[in-house]
């Protein structure tokens, strides 16, 4: 559904570049884990998949198609084609990818809004409320009506997955979309993309440094260590044998709670 194949990309105010010839698919229904420390080239990644590279400011090259469709070196007009009707993002810190003038539901319903102005203001505002109740907020007419400022961290999460799926994308971005919250809230939001990916089938982009969280939601990962994709198979081989010695540090960072129980690749 996805593929990515020999994926460059290089900001001129950098000296190496930020990804250098990853390759990676997507199949229908996939969730595909993504890890690596920060500025290992993750949100790079991610954001050409979504067109929202800043082209002017870094030189790239290879391809990236979606069920067949240019997207890295598409125009912008198709770019916003796809954007959010296609391809749906989640992006790491809510608070500040929220406008924080614009209400919550309006922000919901705001790709209706571009993608599909036939619709009127009336259903736009049901769409937005049943979107919004797929993702588990609560009390969504109340919410509708409210400001970020006024949600906390896990609301704004789903209210983040909700403008995500309201129009049913193929594809679905997430940027290490747990990293804020707290754990019970962590759990929350991996069991509600487990639902929405059983439930409609949406493909998966899942960003994290976390392997164990990845763990629990991927059925693939891919690892990437300095722009350089470096491992990458099924996330329970993945974590039981892992060859590469970066991925067998990431493993053994985890915490654990007894020195027993942490996983034994001393030996690297």
């Amino acid at each position: 559904m996805l593929e990515i194949k020999d994926l460059h990309v290089k900001f001129h105010s950098r000296e190496r570049e930020a990804v250098s010839g990853v390759s990676l698919t997507i199949r229908n229904g996939e969730i595909l884990g993504l890890v690596g420390e920060s500025g290992s080239g993750k949100t790079v990644t991610a954001m050409s998949v979504a067109g929202l590279l800043p082209r002017r400011s870094c030189d790239y090259s290879g391809s990236i198609e979606l069920d067949g469709t240019e997207l890295l070196h598409a125009d912008r007009t198709l770019l916003r084609k796809m954007q959010g009707k296609e391809i749906g993002v989640v992006f790491q810190e809510p608070m500040s990818a929220m406008d924080p003038l614009m209400k919550i539901g309006e922000q919901v319903g705001e790709t209706l809004l571009l993608h599909h102005p036939e619709i009127s203001s009336e259903d736009r505002y049901y769409c937005a409320l049943a979107a919004m109740r797929e993702a588990e907020l609560p009390n969504p007419e109340d919410t509708y009506g409210r400001y970020p400022h006024e949600l906390s961290g896990g609301m704004l999460q789903r209210a983040m997955i909700a403008a995500a799926i309201i129009s049913r994308p193929k594809l679905l971005l997430l940027d290490e979309p747990t990293t804020a919250l707290d754990v019970t809230i962590q759990a929350q939001i991996l069991e509600l993309l487990k639902k929405l990916n059983r439930e409609h089938g949406i493909s998966m982009l899942f960003i994290s440094h976390n392997l164990n969280v990845v763990r629990k939601l991927c059925s693939r990962v891919a690892v990437m260590q300095k722009g350089i994709l470096v491992e990458e198979g099924q996330t329970e081989d993945v974590w039981e044998n892992p060859h590469h010695p970066y991925t067998k540090r990431l493993i053994a960072a985890i915490p654990t709670r007894t020195k027993k129980e942490a996983p034994d690749h001393d030996k690297f």
